[in-house]
């Protein structure tokens, strides 16, 4: 089975098994800290639909119910009790119950081992670095992997701007703030994959920051990791190499790298495993040369007012070995 066809095959899978709630949803759990946040949901949508209902029933009453019913509504102790110990009670219950979450997932967070990533939220990309069991800095973007039943700390960092993240299936949202380090514990509960998305407003492309979570099984994670710390495969084909050429001579280098390469930009994505990634573009093209070749031209296009200059220059020679090239970096 062609690696195509295994990408296929897996997002296929995983948009069946979220089908009913979306690959996106808060209310499809696999994670411990999301399946934590899920009864506080529940319990405060229900309380929000009986404070409804009965306010409802309280407002018809007083405009269609009878008349002694409508004089008792006028009482003072409904208007203190319904408009003042009620609403206090019922919040005071909701803000013990909230609290007492978060207090587990703080200590839940000191209690967690050394195994991190760190997510730096760029305009308007993700930057990954893992740590290898050797102690090795191992640069990724756009793209969360975690190995199923361990829990790993997200340090998350901004260098521009404040952003969030939030991945629903896995926790609740947490900025990202210039100068700060936030941390969440996650520990995803079963392996596939899920989407997160910037949740709060940093500039034009703020609706097109979004990166998928991959959770493994922890034999294929710890595998994974061991790859993509590894330098980037050498061009296999004459197509590869062509394209590789005109990776360097028309300066992506400069913003990118690829280890193993004279390309050692920290601008852009580090590009040593793209192909290897499920999406481009944090999110928003498949992964394929049609893809690369459509974000290499018509980017501004794709994700209005990223950072990145469309290359029109190139002739469609050019174009395509680049594409090839670039897909070959698994």
């Amino acid at each position: 089975m062609t690696r195509r066809v295994k990408r296929t095959v897996a997002l296929t899978l995983a948009a069946a098994s979220t089908g009913c709630s979306g690959e996106q949803s808060a209310l499809a759990p696999t994670g411990v800290e999301a399946l934590a946040i899920d009864p506080l949901f529940w319990t405060a949508t229900w309380v929000g639909v009986l404070v409804t209902l009965m306010v409802v029933v309280l407002v018809s009453i007083a405009l269609y119910g009878p008349v002694s019913w409508r004089a008792r509504l006028g009482s003072d102790w409904i208007v203190i009790g319904g408009g003042i110990v009620l609403p206090i009670v019922v919040l005071t219950v909701l803000f013990l119950y909230a609290l007492f979450i978060m207090q587990a997932n703080a200590v839940r967070s000191q209690e967690a081992g050394d195994e991190a990533v760190t997510i730096v939220g760029k305009r308007w990309w993700w930057e990954m670095t893992y740590t290898t069991a050797d102690g090795e800095k191992v640069l990724s973007a756009n793209e969360l992997r975690l190995p199923v039943g361990r829990p790993v700390r997200l340090r998350l960092e901004s260098d521009n701007v404040i952003h969030s993240f939030w991945a629903p299936q896995l926790a609740g949202k947490l900025d990202m703030i210039p100068g700060r380090t936030n941390e969440v514990v996650v520990e995803a509960t079963e392996a596939g994959i899920s989407r997160g998305q910037c949740a709060e407003y940093c500039g034009g492309a703020h609706a097109l920051m979004a990166f998928y979570v991959v959770a493994m099984p922890p034999a294929e994670y710890d595998a994974w990791l061991a790859r993509e710390a590894e330098p980037a495969q050498r061009p296999k084909t004459g197509q590869q190499a062509r394209g590789h050429d005109v990776f360097m001579q028309n300066g992506c280098g400069g913003c990118h790298q690829v280890r193993g390469t004279a390309a050692q930009g920290l601008i852009g994505p580090d590009l040593t495993h793209v192909g290897s990634r499920h999406s481009l573009a944090a999110g928003m093209l498949t992964n394929d040369p049609e893809a690369f070749a459509r974000w290499i031209t018509d980017n501004q296009h794709i994700k209005p007012e990223n950072l990145m200059p469309p290359f029109r220059q190139l002739s469609e020679e050019e174009l395509s070995s680049l594409a090839v090239y670039l897909d070959s970096l698994e």
